[in-house]
């Protein structure tokens, strides 16, 4: 970015909420545990659909993605965060904001697409049971994986260089606690109604579309399940997309509040809070609703924690 007489600067102060600085310790302390417990869970996930046999199918293979993608995105943020709130420097080089903005970004357009794959993989579970492994296969599992990482970062290439290419008005404060597209474009002194537009038409094609193709997977998810006639066997099937429904509802209400909302919906206070949840409360929600809800990552984690505990024994 330059300022508006063409001279650069090195970096950026995140203000965060240095407006209320008797919050910073009681945050300091709170995201810290909860990055920690998020780090802990989401590797978890990650180390179990690796080690264990009985978790190298589809739906592990994205849930590991999923933990991957989160790890990444609280480990891009949170540090920083941890930092300005520890002392007075509330600065940011330059580099390490414009990677911010590119991994969050790109992060969060991968997640958007992958969880329509999920919806899709839960699809093909329940309504095509007995051609699952074939529709499903490894090949096609990796090939839908790689698409999303391409299609999301491929995005954040772009809303990255429009965004870092604005002239700023001589501000380098940011009034947030990570840089984000929404609040870089508050710093520019030219007219970003073309970026504003591009931003939301762009948020609709991320978050509307998978959206869209994930109710209608669960739509019929839904009949099907409604014409199976024993209650245990409804149970079963809603089981296992249950866990997948709270991640989406959770995920996706988060990403609308804070992308297709008005700009003066929210106080800036809000929109500081709703993006510290979805940087690190949603990622730590991810693992405790699949590990809580799912009975093959418990025996997973039992079997994990039991073998050493057996091998010492015997």
């Amino acid at each position: 970015m330059e300022t508006a007489n063409g001279s650069t600067f090195s970096g950026f102060i995140l203000l965060g909420f240095s407006g209320r600085p008797h919050l910073e310790t009681i945050l300091f302390v709170v995201i810290l545990s909860l990055y920690i417990l998020s780090s802990v869970g989401n590797g978890t996930i990650i180390l179990l659909s690796i080690l264990d046999p009985r978790l190298h199918t589809p739906m592990y293979f994205f849930l590991s993605n999923l933990s991957f993608m989160d790890l990444c995105l609280t480990t891009c943020t949170v540090p920083q965060t941890l930092s300005n709130f520890k002392g007075k420097d509330k600065t940011i080089t330059y580099g390490g904001c414009v990677t911010q903005l590119f991994i969050a970004l790109g992060l969060g357009g991968v997640e958007c697409i992958l969880l329509s794959v999920m919806a899709y993989d839960r699809y093909a579970a329940v309504c095509r049971p007995l051609h699952y492994m074939v529709i499903m296969h490894p090949q096609l599992c990796c090939q839908l994986v790689i698409t999303a990482w391409l299609i999301g970062f491929g995005n954040s290439v772009v809303q990255t260089a429009l965004t870092m290419t604005l002239p700023l008005c001589g501000k380098n404060q940011v009034d947030h606690f990570f840089c984000e597209v929404p609040v870089m474009l508050k710093l520019a002194c030219a007219n970003t109604s073309i970026n504003e537009a591009e931003l939301f038409a762009v948020s609709v094609f991320f978050l509307v579309v998978p959206l869209s193709l994930i109710l209608v997977s669960y739509g019929h998810i839904t009949r099907a399940v409604l014409k199976i006639k024993s209650t245990q066997g409804r149970r079963k099937a809603f089981g296992t997309c249950g866990s997948h429904l709270m991640v989406v509802t959770i995920f996706f209400g988060t990403l609308i509040s804070m992308y297709l909302q008005p700009p003066s919906s929210y106080s800036q206070d809000v929109n500081k809070s709703i993006a510290l949840f979805y940087t690190l409360v949603t990622p730590l929600l991810n693992p405790l609703i699949y590990t809580l809800r799912n009975k093959e990552v418990k025996g997973a984690l039992r079997r994990f924690v039991g073998s050493p505990i057996a091998s010492r024994e015997s």
